[in-house]
């Protein structure tokens, strides 16, 4: 995700654009629809056809109102999406938090390993979350694995899910001993269900994407769009048209593959949520609560060698 201030530097916020995967896009389509106008009107004027067309610009003054209606949806449909998965890791963050300060007031100051293991699964769930929504799980981005971890994981089809059953039944297994009580116990399950929930909610927007019918609509009515316009514009603009088309095409374009870009905001694309780096602070807020420990990468190899 591409870090700015708002407000800060104008020139130095459009030069961000130069980094995106989608302006790239986006100006290789515009150039190729630049060689197509300078065709259109090279063709025109030198076969002498202006009297062979006949389009009403006015036509595309409704075509584009139109087409802005259709943009503007999918647009806010995708900012939705990216804003609701942003909420999702926000709220993320507070639970986990949350499940650590229980867990650090609630058991006995004496066990350890409680607190170590809690560190290392909210660390893990968080961290398998980020893979998760994207390609997978990769079992090398988890922290403290041991060989039966490891084995345990790689039989596992869903493991963030796995992970919130490990902590569950460490919690429901220190209720029946005695460990916490049953107003704890109830208080504590809340923080763990929330987990669960946060994850459904993300599973939710990466498997439920703008529907298919829709988007192929949108992009044909925009490339119908773009081909026909040279044809309305070369008769009274000229040779203005390709520098024209390619504008208007610039900005049909760019809002369309801006809503592709953010409509999956769990991704790796400059524009998406640093999934990545909110799960690395989830892990070092939750060391830092439950072992007293910044997190720093010397002091998480020192202690890996616990596991």
């Amino acid at each position: 995700m591409i870090n700015y201030k708002t407000n800060d530097n104008w020139f130095g916020d459009v030069s961000h654009l130069a980094k995106s995967w989608t302006m790239v896009r986006i100006l290789r389509s515009v150039i190729a629809i630049g060689i197509y106008s300078a065709v259109v009107c090279i063709a025109v004027e030198f076969l002498e056809l202006q009297s062979y067309i006949s389009m009403n610009t006015s036509i595309f003054s409704l075509l584009g109102v139109i087409l802005s209606i259709f943009l503007v949806f999918r647009t806010n449909s995708a900012y939705d999406r990216w804003w609701e998965a942003r909420k999702q890791w926000g709220a993320l963050v507070n639970n986990t938090r949350n499940l650590a300060i229980y867990v650090e007031a609630m058991f006995p100051k004496k066990d350890e390993d409680v607190r170590r293991l809690m560190a290392k699964h909210i660390s893990n769930f968080c961290l398998a979350l980020v893979e998760h929504l994207r390609d997978g799980t990769k079992l090398d981005k988890l922290i403290y694995l041991s060989d039966e971890d490891r084995a345990e994981y790689e039989s596992k089809g869903h493991i963030p899910n796995h992970i919130a059953l490990q902590i569950m039944e460490r919690l429901a297994s220190a209720h029946r001993k005695g460990e916490i009580n049953e107003g704890d116990y109830i208080n504590i399950k809340a923080q763990h269900q929330s987990l669960l929930d946060i994850l459904g909610a993300c599973e939710r927007i990466k498997k439920t994407p703008i529907p298919f019918s829709y988007a192929v609509f949108l992009k044909i009515f925009i490339t119908a769009y773009g081909v026909l316009l040279p044809f309305a514009l070369v008769t009274t603009l000229g040779l203005s048209t390709i520098p024209i088309v390619m504008f208007i095409f610039f900005a049909l374009l760019g809002i369309e593959l801006m809503g592709e870009e953010i409509e999956d905001p769990f991704g790796l694309d400059c524009n998406d949520l640093p999934t990545g780096d909110i799960a690395h602070t989830i892990k070092t807020n939750v060391f830092e609560i439950l072992q007293d420990r910044k997190g720093s990468s010397r002091e998480y190899e020192l202690y890996e060698k616990v596991f």
